[in-house]
């Protein structure tokens, strides 16, 4: 894919662009574990960059206290135009990680952008107006959604969550929802008209890095729900199978591998109409296979 060295934030100018001489937007998911997700958005048009956007990024061994099933990632996320962090926990908000990604503005909520600019990294408060990512012939805007995930705050970090809608434009368009962590809530029934049409692809949370869920998550079910009430295209789950506290050998067994496959079957009951694609990390899904 075909990169740029410059990134920049713009709200974008109003309109539809690029709608004459162009080719089909197609989207590339490749899920790093946990929440962690790069994001390439192709135009369709000769001549114009990519956009790259990475998800909550965490790209080191570890998180804290949790450890990491399996091996660092590998450096997909390199030249990534931002970053969509939906919120300050150290499992979404690793500062070892997020410095990695270099000038890469980090797109979230103001209040967890000003935290992030005290510690020198790039923070961008977002609003719910659209933001023009990456060049400005790629078509790529991102704007802020809800999000309720307020059961267990920090002292020491701003408690602000949210999720991302993330729209590539063009004859044939696209919308990405990431969701976030999140419980259901009522607006999310209204994310399609946000968008300006379906959500044709989402980032769905499913688990978490214990065998129990504390509130302000989604599990399996309750995830096939969201799904089924927005009417989603294709749903990747993340959040899940990755992380875990030490000493896991008191968990009960194969806890980590069960919320992909629970997911999917829910979907099968709940969201007939929503496809699942369930990656283990370092996987892709393109939508040009679908």
């Amino acid at each position: 894919m075909a990169r740029r060295p410059r990134r920049a934030v713009r709200r974008p100018g109003g309109g539809r662009r690029g709608a004459a001489g162009g080719g089909a937007v197609s989207v590339r998911v490749t899920w790093l574990g946990h929440s962690s997700v790069v994001l390439d958005v192709r135009s369709g048009r000769a001549g114009v960059p990519d956009v790259r956007l990475v998800t909550d990024p965490l790209l080191h061994r570890h998180a804290g206290m949790l450890r990491r099933r399996g091996e660092r990632p590998a450096a997909v996320w390199q030249d990534s135009d931002a970053v969509l962090l939906s919120h300050l926990h150290h499992d979404h908000a690793e500062l070892r990680s997020l410095r990695l990604l270099g000038d890469a503005p980090v797109l979230t909520a103001p209040a967890n952008a000003r935290w992030l600019r005290a510690r020198g990294l790039r923070g961008v408060g977002l609003d719910d107006a659209w933001h023009a990512v990456g060049a400005e012939a790629a078509g790529v805007e991102v704007r802020l959604v809800a999000a309720v995930h307020g059961h267990r705050p920090m002292p020491h970090r701003p408690n602000a969550a949210n999720g991302h809608l993330v729209r590539a434009d063009g004859p044939d368009g696209a919308r990405v929802w990431a969701v976030g962590d999140t419980e259901h809530h009522p607006d999310m029934v209204h994310l399609p008209a946000l968008a300006g049409g379906p959500v044709d692809v989402a980032l769905v949370p499913v688990g978490g890095w214990g065998p129990r869920l504390s509130g302000g998550h989604l599990g399996p079910a309750q995830a096939a729900r969201v799904c089924a009430e927005v009417g989603v295209g294709v749903a990747i789950p993340v959040h899940w199978g990755t992380l875990h506290a030490p000493g896991g050998r008191h968990l009960p067994r194969g806890w980590m591998d069960h919320a992909g496959a629970a997911f999917e079957a829910a979907a099968q009951r709940e969201a007939p109409g929503t496809r699942v694609v369930v990656l283990r990390p370092g996987e892709s899904w393109s939508s040009d296979d679908a």
